[in-house]
């Protein structure tokens, strides 16, 4: 795991999304899921499902998520069965029957990668097990190249509320230099369909610190954000986790391609400083809304404060009834445990009550603003107390503020939020693998 980030970009996981790490979690410990799954329910906890298509047109060279090039319609179809089968497998366990999705997230891989035809069928044979028709939000992640309109119309048609659509960079030959399989005319037009059908919102995704980035370009690229008029906008510092391509290379004796730490965190604060100045406003460490009493972000609202997460797919992470778990990562075991009709579970972790304060409490200080109030009433302890040594040095470094009640990051934390985050973590997990 990285704690520091000062300088170079080294490989090893920086962006937190979750504790204890995902290393920690162990195979053996697959029958806490399964006996949380045959619970009965706390129905006043809000249920969501991640759906992962796992294809995309190529693999990006800092891509760490697990996707397939190349599938042929016979591998695509039997993949797609598969997640009928095993939402049906699902929607059968004593804590999930009869409940509704209050959100639903297709990511990737590229869910866009789909036609018009396959998203249809697969959305009408899931709704015969699984109902998300007074769902709040519906997220569905673009890539730019594989849309149409009759595919964005689709998606409108399917209940679609907030259209993701990964950007990343303007300039094509960064583009083609990280892997990208669209180019900037594709943006253009996809954004136009996107604009033309009409969504409840739309997010774009850039990314600070890509291979061959420039400070001229990287200005380039925010304008040109700000002039699409998004709802939301997402930026990321390029991380370099140790499957991608670019991060073989490295661990092989070559130089990291990507900006260093520094550099990225300058880019980044430059896209916040011409977004605020645009009228956006700051929702996390990495995202602007134009609203941010209208422009929520369901998923990763309830992602971060331990709703329940029904995982569909290979490789795919949950979170229900206070545990943990992760799908097989490999395609052939996936399809043959759901084929066999076994739920694909590979690894799992049920939490002790503390470790679920933690995760809630470095997860939502992602957000920029945190009140111990709020984790007064759901956990019965002063987080200011708990954590005041780690809150006293990041105060005493100008990453934070803490006033009364209310923990707040200064710009300087929200650039580098993810770098705080381990001083938080138990003692035991300050050194391990994150992944």
């Amino acid at each position: 795991m990285i704690t520091d980030t000062s300088s170079k970009t080294v490989v090893g996981s920086y962006f937190i999304t979750n504790y204890p790490p995902y290393s920690q979690w162990k195979q053996e410990l697959v029958p806490e899921i399964e006996a949380a799954l045959d619970s009965e329910p706390d129905r006043s906890v809000p249920l969501g499902l991640y759906l992962h298509i796992p294809f995309c047109r190529k693999r990006c060279k800092f891509c760490y998520f697990r996707v397939y090039t190349g599938q042929n319609a016979q591998s695509v179809t039997r993949y797609l069965d598969a997640l009928i089968r095993e939402v049906e497998m699902v929607s059968q366990r004593t804590g999930v029957a009869g409940r509704t999705l209050e959100f639903l997230y297709f990511g990737g891989g590229t869910p866009s990668y789909l036609s018009a035809d396959q998203l249809r069928s697969l959305c009408d044979r899931m709704a015969r097990f699984i109902s998300w028709d007074s769902a709040t939000e519906v997220t569905f992640e673009c890539e730019p190249g594989t849309l149409s309109l009759e595919k964005v119309r689709a998606l409108k048609e399917l209940g679609v509320t907030r259209v993701s659509l990964g950007i990343e960079n303007f300039n094509d030959e960064i583009l083609k230099a990280n892997g990208r399989a669209h180019l900037s005319a594709e943006i253009d037009r996809s954004y136009g369909w996107i604009q033309q059908v009409g969504f409840p919102q739309v997010n774009v995704d850039l990314i600070a610190g890509m291979a061959g980035e420039t400070d001229e370009n990287w200005a380039d690229c925010v304008e040109r954000v700000i002039e699409l008029e998004p709802d939301n906008i997402t930026i990321y510092q390029m991380e370099l986790p140790y499957n991608t391509e670019f991060s073989k290379e490295i661990l092989s004796g070559g130089e990291a391609p990507v900006a260093d730490w520094p550099t990225k965190r300058r880019w980044a604060n430059l896209a916040f400083d011409r977004c605020l100045a645009a009228g956006y406003q700051i929702s996390s460490g990495n995202e602007l809304v134009r609203n941010l009493s209208t422009d929520r972000f369901v998923y990763r609202d309830n992602l971060f404060r331990g709703s329940d997460l029904l995982a569909i797919g290979v490789s795919s992470f949950g979170h229900f009834q206070g545990v943990h778990y992760q799908n097989f990562d490999r395609m052939e075991e996936y399809l043959s445990a759901v084929e066999a009709g076994r739920l694909p579970i590979n690894r799992a972790l049920r939490p002790t009550r503390r470790q679920l304060l933690i995760r809630e409490f470095v997860l939502c200080l992602k957000e920029g603003r945190i009140s111990a109030e709020w984790f007064r009433r759901k956990y019965g302890v002063d987080v200011l107390q708990e954590f005041a040594d780690p809150l006293r040095n990041q105060q005493a470094a100008g990453y934070l503020t803490v006033d009364g009640d209310e923990v707040c990051l200064t710009r300087k934390g929200l650039l580098q939020v993810d770098s705080l985050l381990p001083e938080y973590f138990e003692e035991e997990f300050h050194s391990v693998r994150y992944t």
